[in-house]
């Protein structure tokens, strides 16, 4: 099993809990549950390879990734009463989803020879685009545009870390490890420190401007 095939399962794994988790909070039948673990778990990625041309998409050629993360819905149904806070326990395993499904999509688009602009954007969409379809559907307001969340802009900057490590002579395993390290760091540090970036301020016309 190759490094990045690897984290596809990671990603795959960590991902349904997360939606698992989302389903135990919109108190969901076993049904439920999984087909939110497995919309979240592969939506990313069947978008990343609708987009790029990629047949069969990913899940389609292993199927056992569904699998997977039908039974990681059926663990978190019996266990999610478990948990002191589900929906701190979500926001950390989705940082870790995030982590991995990044450099999934990275490492994925570079295979396929695309050049800087596209491994960025599809490192972006795959770890984040499940998680979105699961917290859309579940009416839940998305993580990636709640205000203060620290997202979107952890999975840019983990993209951009892995092609700065291939154009300095790190290619491959390292520079999907710092695509990696680097969007945990930022998630975390927004979670725990609160890191975020400057929101917009609406500011009131100046005298004699037109409204808009």
């Amino acid at each position: 099993m190759t490094p990045l095939v690897a984290l596809e399962y990671a990603s795959v794994l960590v991902f349904a809990l997360t939606g698992a988790l989302v389903a135990s909070r919109a108190q969901l039948d076993l049904v439920g549950f999984i087909f939110i673990a497995c919309l979240t778990a592969v939506g990313g990625g069947t978008l990343r390879d609708l987009l790029l041309g990629r047949d069969p998409v990913f899940w389609v050629a292993r199927p056992e990734f569904v699998v997977i993360a039908a039974l990681a819905a059926v663990a978190v149904f019996f266990t999610a009463h478990l948990l002191e806070s589900r929906y701190r326990a979500l926001l950390w395993l989705d940082a870790c989803a995030l982590a991995v499904a990044v450099p999934v999509g990275v490492g994925v688009t570079i295979g396929l020879g695309h050049g800087p602009v596209i491994v960025l954007i599809m490192g972006v969409a795959t770890g984040s685009f499940g998680g979105l379809m699961r917290d859309v559907v579940c009416n839940e307001v998305p993580l990636i545009l709640r205000k203060g969340e620290f997202y979107l802009t952890a999975a840019f900057c983990g993209a951009a870390a892995a092609l700065i490590s291939g154009a300095l002579g790190w290619p491959g395993l390292p520079a999907l490890l710092a695509c990696a390290g680097v969007t945990f760091a930022m998630r975390a540090g927004g979670l725990a420190f609160g890191w975020s970036l400057p929101d917009y301020k609406a500011r009131a016309p100046r005298p004699g401007s037109p409204k808009r």
